[in-house]
């Protein structure tokens, strides 16, 4: 009994731990997807290349023009954000983890090494060069960080983040529901993030140019930085455990298997009772 309460108690403490589906991931997302979107308008062409509503939205017009050639233009950004949605989805099967441990910070690496590249692109360059590299990567990003403590959510734009939003309040002034009051100041907290990221996009851009890119990446490093700390504190926590006796071998076995990803339902039932006990 005292191990479970010792678990417990130190669950508690870690409800803040930078995981896939924590608020301070989200807002550091929310920014670069909205630094992003101000840099491509501003610095590459006007386009929105992180949502792809807008270039569906500018094909069809040029296609009723009968502009075919402009309209395929707007068509190479959807087919990038496609194919960033089949990479995602790659790298997170069961398979890949030979070569990939990590998914959520496999596909962080990846998007910091292509904006980093981006930022040695001159304006002299073809826009639509940036934009389906951009595309790509937001891609990958929104289809791998879906989850905002336990709500479907994106980082990239904000259509959906606003209506949850305002039902979370709509919910929480109605019925009194504290959760929902919780859960609409953290979509909240993602939509002012993606607008912060906005504005220091436009302003950035306007005054460096092409190589404002890079503040993405720096943003991008300090969310891998953080994930690695994070997972390497939860490892010394968990040999104090088995050191001190806290954690015997029944339970560092499930708790490891959780840890891997691997855990089954009957395990995972274990550890949620024994902690809710």
């Amino acid at each position: 009994m005292k191990k479970i309460q010792i678990l417990k108690n130190e669950r508690k403490t870690r409800l803040h731990s930078f995981t896939p589906e924590s608020v301070e991931l989200g807002i550091l997302l929310a920014i670069v997807g909205g630094f992003l979107d101000a840099y491509t308008f501003i610095g590459r062409g006007g386009v929105f290349a992180n949502a792809q509503t807008g270039n569906v939205v500018l094909m069809g017009i040029e296609a009723a023009t009968g502009e075919w050639g402009r309209a395929m233009l707007h068509a190479v950004p959807v087919l990038a954000f496609i194919l960033g949605v089949i990479t995602a989805e790659i790298i997170k099967k069961p398979s890949m983890r030979l070569f990939v441990q990590d998914a959520g910070r496999a596909v962080l690496i990846l998007e910091i090494a292509v904006l980093f590249i981006i930022g040695f692109i001159p304006y002299t360059s073809p826009n639509i060069i940036v934009t389906v590299a951009i595309s790509f990567v937001s891609a990958v990003q929104v289809s791998s960080f879906r989850k905002l403590a336990g709500s479907t959510y994106n980082t990239t734009m904000i259509t959906g983040n606003l209506r949850s939003a305002t039902q979370q309040v709509y919910t929480a002034v109605t019925k009194k529901d504290n959760k929902s009051a919780l859960q609409a100041f953290r979509f909240s907290t993602i939509n002012l993030s993606f607008l912060a990221g906005a504005i220091s996009g436009g302003l950035l851009t306007s005054v460096i140019g092409v190589k404002a890119v890079w503040i993405a990446v720096i943003v991008l490093i300090c969310s891998v930085i953080l994930f690695s700390t994070d997972e390497s504190e939860n490892k010394n926590l968990l040999f104090e455990y088995k050191d001190s006796g806290i954690v015997d071998k029944k339970d560092s076995g499930t708790i490891n298997k959780k840890d891997a990803g691997i855990l089954n339902k009957k395990d995972s039932g274990i550890i949620n009772k024994r902690l809710s006990e």
